[in-house]
């Protein structure tokens, strides 16, 4: 269970579900026509190695990822969020802009495989161990970041944006923010800390994309907790490390402050962007109907 102190590495707590949002890309990857491809997610799998290479290998047949009942639609789900965020950051620096932060950065490669316009400084946030692996690996794999790439190693629920300052972030100027999987793993008043925190930070022109899921209702959310205690998977896991709570619907909230915001439901860009979206299975079909997608500029 979660605590208000604590810090993971990229195998356990909520480090752990960037490697499994990577084994998820790493699964796109291998289908005949991905809606996204990072050909980085196999490599963090293959270093961890276990059961995270033999997934890719297709011999952990029993692995969540691969059910047909859920982990088809998670796989859909994580290339979909991808390709909208690549588009969103394409869009970002077509306008000029050439700060970008990614918060709570995980495994997400976009330095390395995006193409950005030369003075571009990527700023990427979280605990220290998993921006450790993060580099590490791809250092070794002989990987090397498309923009100046800048580390800070910062918990989001400590005063980040002066650490975000103190590494030479500069907040008249445009910038690009993303909190892509972050909002689900934050307490309703770390989620105002950090809407508040971007919004201060972000000058005119600066944009935003941002994931967020509606809340279950609370009864069903801790019959899903108690449940999962016994579910020894990452799956069931899972459970036990989000929050259940929202602070404010991002595109509302950014929109009362100077953003024009635009939000996006799952669904549907799912059928924007061609793909099935059925499911019989009430914990996908529950994560599909809940998750919306949201985009901002600020004026």
């Amino acid at each position: 269970m979660r605590t208000d102190k604590d810090t993971w590495d990229i195998t356990t707590s909520v480090g752990s579900t960037a490697l499994f949002v990577a084994a998820a890309r790493a699964l796109e990857a291998q289908k005949p026509d991905p809606l996204a491809v990072d050909p980085y997610a196999e490599v963090f799998c293959r270093a961890v190695g276990g059961p995270w290479a033999d997934l890719l290998d297709g011999t952990a047949p029993e692995h969540p990822l691969k059910s047909e009942e859920f982990g088809q639609h998670f796989v859909t789900f994580q290339a979909a969020r991808t390709r909208y965020f690549d588009a969103y950051f394409r869009r970002a620096a077509e306008a000029g802009v050439r700060q970008i932060v990614l918060l709570a950065a995980g495994l997400d490669s976009r330095a390395y495989r995006l193409d950005w316009a030369a003075g571009t400084t990527i700023f990427e946030l979280d605990q220290p161990q998993v921006l450790d692996f993060k580099r590490d690996t791809l250092a070794a794999y002989g990987a090397v970041p498309r923009a100046e790439r800048r580390e800070i190693a910062v918990d989001l629920r400590d005063d980040w944006p002066q650490a975000l300052r103190d590494s030479g972030f500069h907040q008249h100027e445009p910038s690009a923010w993303i909190a892509e999987g972050l909002l689900i793993y934050l307490p309703a008043s770390a989620q105002e800390q950090l809407f508040t925190g971007i919004d201060s930070l972000a000058g005119s022109g600066s944009h935003l994309a941002v994931e967020e899921g509606r809340p279950m209702d609370r009864d069903a959310f801790q019959a899903k907790v108690q449940e999962a205690k016994s579910v020894d998977d990452e799956r069931g896991q899972w459970w036990q490390l989000v929050y259940n709570e929202q602070h404010a619907p991002a595109a509302q909230w950014f929109s009362e402050r100077g953003w024009d915001a635009e939000a996006t439901t799952l669904l549907d860009y799912l059928q924007t962007v061609g793909r099935s979206v059925d499911s019989a299975d009430a914990e996908a079909a529950n994560m599909l109907a809940s998750i919306t997608l949201v985009s901002a500029v600020k004026g």
